[in-house]
């Protein structure tokens, strides 16, 4: 009797969860897309104020944002060995 009464719950949480997904699922997908466009609005809108920036700048000025790092590469790695190839 404990294994039929298991799987019946196990039947009834999925019917369950399968119809208030259906039911839910709208107003998740609206609040996902809403999310979203404020983000690219923002991130829009802090690209327009970057280009409002620029134009405010003379002609031919130069500015670094970002200064890139400078990777060291190391000079001992080994010895490079020409080879031929044999068809």
């Amino acid at each position: 009797m404990g294994l039929l009464r298991t799987i019946l719950i196990i039947v009834l949480v999925y019917y369950g969860i399968k119809i208030l997904s259906r039911i839910f699922a709208p107003f998740l997908l609206k609040f996902a897309a809403k999310k979203a466009e404020q983000r690219f609005g923002d991130q829009f809108g802090q690209f327009q104020k970057g280009q409002k920036q620029g134009a405010q700048k003379k002609e031919g000025e130069i500015t670094i944002d970002k200064i890139p790092e400078t990777k060291t590469s190391n000079k001992n790695v080994g010895e490079y060995v020409d080879y031929e190839e044999i068809e």
